[in-house]
């Protein structure tokens, strides 16, 4: 018999590990992305941002969002989720000061897989990091995760300059053809090859990229690292698979 013990007397609920704070933002999350509950084959706890806008977050770097971020990250650690990770690889803007104001881990960017992925790689090869948009994406954020901008073997690109993308997911026009965005998507990852063919891995930058990870990675045959890989290495670390029954 497993006798459980209760964590909490203030919450009627369990069984969410993973807990994703999610930007103030308006437009389609298909599947795959990370703010589709669907992406997911366990439970996820969603917590909004408020006035984390794209633009306060994205272009403005807003330090006032601090205060908001680290009240979403408590709320969500009061809930009862074993880790918390981002919706934006934007959010590594405050990922120190979040990471040190709860007691359980945080991921808040998909750019915190850039030192483990470069640790793969042999000399002369590069990461080929795709960004939402490369134009706003600073050494901060780099540093934020551990990753020094200027030794560390990589190259950047951005889909700030694609139709679909940039009016969808950073304009918020209220529709996503996700059709286009996967060719957007491609067409960026076949120059960043086409120009860099030292790649030998890639990273998703953009929460809104996943769905279409499986196209870059049938077009390219790479490794692709994204934010599902990310929150699907935490879920494992939290809830361990026992191997009890097997074949010997």
């Amino acid at each position: 018999m497993t006798v459980y013990k209760i964590k909490s007397k203030s919450r009627s609920w369990d069984g969410e590990p993973i807990g994703i704070l999610i930007l103030d933002a308006a437009y389609p999350c298909v599947p795959g992305n990370v703010g589709n509950a669907t992406t997911y084959d366990f439970p996820v706890r969603y917590k909004e941002v408020k006035g984390a806008s794209i633009e306060r977050l994205l272009n403005e770097r807003d330090p006032k969002l601090l205060e908001p971020f680290l009240e979403g990250a408590r709320e969500l650690e009061a809930e009862g989720v074993g880790a918390i990770t981002g919706a934006c690889g934007f959010m590594a803007l405050f990922q120190p000061q979040v990471a040190a104001a709860v007691s359980i881990p945080v991921f808040l960017s998909s750019l915190l897989q850039i030192p483990f992925v470069q640790m793969t790689l042999k000399p002369g090869q590069k990461i080929g990091v795709v960004s939402a948009n490369a134009k706003v994406l600073t050494d901060e954020h780099f540093r934020n995760v551990g990753v020094d901008p200027h030794n560390t073997p990589m190259v950047v690109y951005g889909m700030e300059e694609q139709y679909e993308f940039n009016s969808s997911v950073l304009e918020e026009k209220g529709t996503l053809d996700s059709a286009k965005v996967e060719e957007e998507l491609c067409g960026v990852v076949s120059r960043m090859r086409r120009e860099n063919p030292e790649v030998a891995a890639i990273v998703l930058e953009c929460s809104d990229l996943p769905p279409y990870a499986h196209a870059v990675h049938e077009l390219t045959g790479l490794p692709v690292f994204d934010f599902t890989t990310m929150i699907r290495h935490v879920q494992n670390a939290l809830v361990p698979k026992r191997y009890d029954r097997g074949y010997m």
